[in-house]
Formats: C-alpha cells, sequence, structure tokens
C-alpha cells in the first residue's frame, strides 16, 4: 500500500485558502480541491467517524460531541473510547487487504482503545484535590513518556480555552513527525484545530483570522515538506466550514419558562436535573438534540421549538430518517438553526443561579458545548493577571475556582454544524492525485473510499 497521510485543518474552507495560506494556494494548485457535503451534524466526532467509516451517523452512532446517556440519565461529551462508533474503522478494512497495514491516530476524536498501531489523544489527570494537570493518551504507552520527553508535557491549556493557541497544534504536528520517524506507518491521520477556535470566536470577517491563517499554513507547510520527503501522499482535509453568528439561541431558557425542565438546588445553584424533568435540550453548536421523557408532550414541545427565534427546521421521527439521524442515541426531536444563529446550553433564569462550572472551562460537566469557554471574562479587571495568579494558587496546592469565563452567548461570532446552503461554506479535500477525487462536490461518505483509493493507489 502507498504511504499515506490526512491532514485534518478543522474549519478550512476554499474561501480561506489564499493571501495569508501562500503555501496551501500554492500546493492545492498543484492538484485538485473538492468540496464536501458534511453529515448532519457537521461537528468533529461525527464527521470524523463518517470519514473513517464510509457511514452516517444512524450507522456509527456518532450523533454529535455528546449525547444524552438514557440508562445513566447523564449528558455526556468528549468521551474518547473507539468502542462508542460502529463499523468497521479504515485502517481494519486496509489491514484486511494488506496483512502489513499499519496506523497512526494522532488526536483525532474516539481515539482510545482502537486498533490502530500508535496514537496519540489528550488526556489530562485530575487530582483529588481538583487541579488538572496537562497530559496525553498514547499507544504503546511508552509513546507518551517518549514525546513529552523531547517535546514537553502536551499543551492542553492551548488546545482548549481562552488561551487556545498555535502551539497545540504545532505540539500535534512534532508528535505526528515523531511517530514517523519511530514506525512509518502506512496511514497517519493528524488533527490540527488550532484554526477553528478564532473562527468561533471572532467569525469570518474578523482581520485577526489572518495571522490564524498564516500560523496554521506554516504547520502545514512544515508537515508536507516532511511528509513528501518520506515519498507519502498527502491529503488535506477539514470537518466543517465555520459561518458568522450573531444570535444565540437558549432553548433551554424556553423550554424551563413551559415548565418541562427540573433543575435541583445545589448550595444556592442550580444543576440540571434531564431524568427528572419532561424535557431538555442537548445544545451542540448549531444542532440541538431534544429529549422528551413526557411523550405526550412531544407535540406541544416541537410546536414550541418550531417557534422559537432562530430556529430553521425542527425534525421528528420522519425527518430524522431523511437526514440519517435515525438512531437510539438522537433526541425525540432535533432542532437545526438557522445560518446566523447557534444554540447555547443554558438553563437557569437568573446567572446569580448559575452552576459554579458555568464560568469555568469543564467540558465534561456542562450538558452542552460551551464555545463561550474560549474567552476570558472582560468584566474582570485584568483577567490575564488574575488568571496567572489564581492558576500559581491552585499550583501551591489552594483549591480555587478557575471561574474566568463570562456568562454572555453574544460574544461569539462563529458556529457551525447545520448543513451549509452553498459549497463556500462546506469543507475541503485537497489531494495532488486528482484523479481520485470523482467530483468538485463529495459527499462525507465517500471520503472514506478516496482515502482507500490513496492507500491503494488506484
Amino acid at each position: 500500500m502507498n504511504k499515506t497521510v490526512i491532514i485534518n485543518v478543522v474549519g478550512l474552507t476554499q474561501g480561506l485558502i489564499g493571501l495569508h495560506t501562500p503555501f496551501l494556494a500554492e500546493w492545492s494548485g498543484q492538484g485538485a480541491v473538492s468540496t464536501v457535503k458534511p453529515v448532519l451534524p457537521a461537528v468533529t466526532c461525527s464527521m470524523q467517524s463518517t470519514y473513517l467509516t464510509g457511514k452516517q451517523p444512524s450507522e456509527h452512532g456518532i450523533v454529535g460531541n455528546g449525547w444524552y446517556y438514557k440508562d445513566e440519565c447523564e449528558v455526556k461529551f468528549w468521551k474518547q473510547s473507539n468502542n462508542l462508533v460502529s463499523g468497521k474503522k479504515i485502517w481494519d478494512t486496509a489491514k484486511e487487504i494488506d496483512p502489513s497495514f499499519t496506523c497512526a491516530n494522532m488526536f483525532w476524536w474516539h481515539n482510545m482503545y482502537s486498533t490502530v498501531d500508535y496514537s496519540a489523544t489528550p488526556r489530562p489527570i485530575y487530582a483529588a484535590d481538583g487541579r488538572k494537570f496537562p497530559d496525553c493518551y498514547t499507544r504503546p504507552t511508552g509513546l507518551r513518556d517518549e514525546i513529552q520527553a523531547r517535546l514537553g508535557v502536551f499543551p492542553l491549556f492551548n488546545f482548549w480555552g481562552p488561551n487556545t493557541a498555535i502551539r497545540s497544534s504545532q505540539w500535534i504536528a512534532d508528535a505526528s513527525m515523531i511517530v514517523e520517524q519511530k514506525y512509518s506507518p502506512t496511514l497517519t491521520l493528524i488533527y490540527l484545530p488550532h484554526l477553528d477556535y478564532n473562527l468561533q470566536r471572532a467569525g469570518l470577517d474578523d482581520p485577526s483570522i489572518s495571522v490564524d491563517l498564516n500560523e496554521i499554513d506554516k504547520v502545514c507547510a512544515g508537515l508536507i515538506r516532511f511528509y513528501e520527503s518520506k515519498g507519502a501522499q498527502v491529503i488535506v482535509l477539514s470537518e466543517y466550514g465555520i459561518t458568522n453568528v450573531n444570535n444565540p439561541v437558549l432553548i433551554n431558557r424556553e423550554l424551563r419558562r413551559k415548565g418541562y425542565i427540573a433543575a435541583r438546588n445545589e448550595q444556592g445553584r442550580e444543576v440540571l436535573d434531564p431524568g427528572a424533568g419532561r424535557a431538555f435540550a442537548v445544545v451542540d453548536h448549531q444542532i440541538a438534540h431534544i429529549y422528551v421523557n413526557d411523550k405526550s408532550k412531544t407535540g406541544e414541545i416541537r410546536n414550541l421549538i418550531e417557534n422559537i427565534k432562530g430556529v430553521e427546521r425542527v425534525l421528528g421521527d420522519d425527518e430524522k430518517i431523511k437526514f440519517h439521524l435515525n438512531h437510539s442515541r438522537s433526541g425525540d426531536l432535533i432542532a437545526v438553526a438557522d445560518e446566523s444563529s447557534w444554540f447555547a446550553y443554558y438553563y437557569w433564569l437568573d446567572d446569580k443561579k448559575a452552576p459554579d462550572f458555568a464560568d469555568t472551562v469543564d467540558i465534561h460537566r456542562k450538558p452542552g458545548y460551551d464555545p463561550v469557554e474560549l474567552f476570558l471574562n472582560p468584566e474582570i479587571p485584568r483577567p490575564k493577571l488574575q488568571f496567572m495568579i489564581t492558576l500559581l494558587k491552585k499550583k501551591l496546592g489552594f483549591r480555587y475556582l478557575m471561574n474566568f469565563i463570562p456568562l454572555d452567548p453574544f460574544l461569539v461570532k462563529g458556529s457551525h454544524g447545520r448543513q451549509p446552503d452553498g459549497a463556500e461554506g462546506c469543507p475541503v479535500i485537497i489531494t495532488k492525485s486528482s484523479e481520485l477525487l470523482p467530483a468538485k462536490q463529495i459527499n462525507a461518505t465517500q471520503v472514506h473510499d478516496i482515502i482507500l483509493a490513496h492507500l491503494a493507489g488506484k
């Protein structure tokens, strides 16, 4: 099989390749670029699972970055086990064709406990005293120590949160090259999330985006030159495009006002109690899964949601089949935002009663995706200084909340998740093997076979 490398540049679209990405502009001009029609939802875990299985969410089961676990009555986001993804993965298929095939998965999601040969993924250490230490999980286990001895500890706090920076994507790129030098896998999957973050923060039109484009272009240049010198074919891929937004839809607050949501009082704060209420929404960018415990209320809840400003459509049982979301993990109803809107998870009606994790970076306790975690609260005097002082106190062993995140969803200027109206908002696939791209626009499910064709050389 032919050595192949997939570089996943999150958020990249055709319209972003140009003046501020001189390397990618020149390199893509040597081959072909196709847009990819994403699945619904066009979010990280769903798109990656479709790329790696060639299946729709109704088949592989990844209906979002998180969902409601009905048997546990808990919402869980960003779980990492590959056992959650149904269906044969591309590396299993390739190994059946060629038993000598090997695969490295560098930070694509649902990475843990898969059948790849080499892997690395974020895995912080949560100490009993509340502290969180940056770290990663690798296969083989000793690879973790070897990479971090050479590159330093994985920069988790540059990977997500207010301090996101190119450093985390550069670290992943450097770690990938270490794995190549050590193992020379047949297929390498590399995840570069940097561009996505400021696009969500600032939107497409902010001048600061030019800096992010130039930074990720340099990382891609280093990777592509390195792998091409090893005789590898390189595919540049993205998962979704970002759309400008200005309207956060607080769907859970609407459900709360109508008495559908249950919240439990904990020391004066309100914590969502999903198993006790009649309905609630698990929001994920521009998609919201509405789980209805009291099925007799489904019709009136659908009517309520359809009339909320910013909701483009609501999917019931028949529509879920049409959009390939008819899976047991999906909500009873699924709301899709319009192009300029996105769903915020807030369910409390008074910010003074918001749970203690609401103004922290806490991707696992929040019952929905929260892009406001990308911001420092502007109402805190000198927030970066206060953040560093608090971090120092935590390192000294004191227990403090890192509560520097605002509760203002209007700060968010970019989002994704719905299927774009036109090709300009779609993700891309770029390869020098232009004969292996069947059309100017392909479906997300076709990416799996395009990668296999590169491996097979036909």
